[in-house]
C-alpha cells in the first residue's frame, strides 16, 4: 500500500465518520487557538512595555534613591528609608559631568486639582523645565515651566489637555487659577495631548515646579532624578561619574540606584519573553486534553470498525500498513485542526489589538508554528495505542463479528 493510498483511505474513512471526526478537529483547532491567542497577549505586553521605554530615548539615565540590592540588616529598605536622601542639590552637582545634557529633578504624587468649584484627583508632578525634553512634551498653547533654579519655589503650573479641558471647558486656562492643596498655582501653558506615556496618562497630569512640590506635600527626597547625555555613548561613563559622584556626596555610600533604559528593558524582556513561554505551556495543557479525547474516540473507532481491520488484513495488509492508517488519520485530524485553530487564534489576537490598540498583540512565529507541530504530535502520540490494537487483531476472528 502506497503512501497516497493511505492518505487516501485515510480521508475517505473520516469523510465516513464525520461527527467523529468533526469532534476530533475542534478539541484540537481550541487548544491551538489558545496558544495562539495567549502567546500573542504575552508577546504583545513584551512589545508594548518595550516601546513605552524605547519611547524615553536611548540615551536616559534614572537615578533612584535606596539601592536596589537587599544587604544585610535591610529593615530600612523595608520600610521604604534610605541612608541619605535624593536631594534637589544632588540633582544640581550632576549638572557638572561632562556629556550630560538634560537634568530633571522629579516628585510625582496624586493629589487634587481644583478651579470653580470643579475637582479632579489627578497625579501632580514636581519638576524642572528640563523635563519637558527628557519626556518629550510640547504645548498646545502658553509655554512650559520656565528655566529657574529648581530650588525655587513658583505658584504657576501646566495642566494637561483633559485637565484643563474638565476644569475650564472650552475657556482658555491661560492665567486663570487652579488650587493644589492649600496653595493657589497659576496656569501658565497646557500640554498638547500625549496620551499614556511610562504608564502615566499625561493629559491628566498637572506639572509644578519641583520646590513648590516639595513644600506642598511636605517631601524632603526626591523620587528620582532624570538625565539625558548628549549621545548613547556617552551613557557608560556619564553613568559611572554619576555614581562616583553621589558616593562622594553622600559620605562614601552606595545609597542611590542607577538604572538605563538598556538595562530596564531588558530586564522587563526577559521577564515578559518568560511569561509569554509560560502562557504557552498553560495553553499546551488543552493540546493534551485534546489528544486524549483523540485516543478515546479512536480506540472506539477500532471496535466499530473491526470487520474492515479484518478485511484489510485479509487482503495483505500488514500490521505496520495498519497502524500507518491511523496515524494518518490522526495526522490529517490533528493539521486540519492545527490550522483551523491558527485561523481562530489571529482572529482572535485581531480583536484583542482593536479593543486595545497600544498593545502589538502579535502571535510569535514560534507559537503558530510550534502550535500546528504540537497539534499534530499529540495526534500521533495518543493514536499509538488506538493503532496498535487495531494492528494486533486476528484477521479471522475481526471478520467473524461481521
Amino acid at each position: 500500500m502506497l503512501t497516497p493510498d493511505i492518505a487516501h483511505f485515510a480521508w475517505r474513512s473520516l469523510e465516513g465518520a464525520r461527527t467523529r471526526s468533526l469532534l476530533m478537529v475542534l478539541a484540537t483547532s481550541i487548544g491551538v487557538a489558545a496558544v495562539v491567542v495567549l502567546t500573542s497577549l504575552g508577546e504583545g505586553a513584551r512589545r508594548y512595555v518595550r516601546n513605552e521605554f524605547e519611547s524615553l530615548g536611548t540615551n536616559l539615565i534614572i537615578i533612584l534613591p535606596g539601592r536596589a540590592e537587599t544587604v544585610g540588616g535591610g529593615a530600612a529598605l523595608a520600610s521604604g528609608r534610605t541612608a541619605h536622601d535624593l536631594t534637589i542639590e544632588d540633582a544640581m552637582a550632576l549638572r557638572r559631568i561632562r556629556g550630560i545634557e538634560h537634568v530633571a529633578p522629579l516628585n510625582l504624587v496624586e493629589g487634587e486639582v481644583s478651579a470653580r468649584g470643579r475637582r479632579r484627583d489627578v497625579p501632580i508632578s514636581g519638576s524642572s523645565s528640563e523635563i519637558q525634553h527628557i519626556w518629550g512634551l510640547s504645548t498646545a498653547s502658553g509655554k512650559f515651566l520656565p528655566p529657574q533654579d529648581p530650588r525655587n519655589a513658583a505658584p504657576h503650573c501646566v495642566l494637561g489637555s483633559k485637565v484643563a479641558r474638565e476644569l475650564f471647558g472650552t475657556e482658555s486656562p491661560l492665567g486663570q487659577y487652579v488650587r493644589l492643596g492649600d496653595r493657589r498655582f497659576r496656569v501658565i501653558g497646557v500640554l498638547a495631548p500625549k496620551g499614556e506615556f511610562v504608564g502615566v496618562n499625561m493629559d491628566d497630569m498637572v506639572i509644578i515646579p519641583v520646590a513648590s512640590a516639595q513644600v506642598l506635600f511636605n517631601l524632603s527626597s526626591l523620587l528620582r532624578v532624570g538625565v539625558m547625555t548628549r549621545s548613547r555613548e556617552d551613557v557608560p561613563p556619564v553613568k559611572a561619574e554619576i555614581a562616583r559622584l553621589l558616593r562622594e556626596r553622600h559620605g562614601g555610600e552606595d545609597d542611590v540606584t542607577i538604572l538605563t533604559e538598556d538595562a530596564i528593558s531588558s530586564a522587563f524582556d526577559r521577564i515578559l519573553v518568560a511569561l509569554t513561554f509560560a502562557l504557552g505551556g498553560i495553553a499546551a495543557v488543552s493540546m493534551a486534553v485534546a489528544g486524549i479525547l483523540i485516543m478515546n474516540v479512536m480506540l472506539i473507532a477500532v471496535a466499530q470498525r473491526t470487520s474492515e481491520i479484518g478485511l484489510l488484513k485479509a487482503l495483505g495488509a500488514s500490521p505496520r500498513q495498519i497502524r500507518f492508517l491511523f496515524f494518518a488519520e490522526a495526522v490529517l485530524l490533528s493539521a486540519v485542526g492545527g490550522v483551523l485553530g491558527s485561523v481562530v487564534g489571529q482572529a482572535g489576537s485581531f480583536v484583542i489589538r482593536r479593543l486595545f490598540p497600544a498593545v502589538p498583540a502579535f502571535a510569535p512565529l514560534w507559537a503558530v508554528s510550534g502550535g500546528l507541530a504540537l497539534a499534530i504530535a499529540t495526534g500521533v502520540a495518543f493514536s499509538v495505542v488506538p493503532a496498535r490494537r487495531a494492528a494486533a487483531l486476528d484477521p479471522a476472528l475481526a471478520l467473524a463479528r461481521r
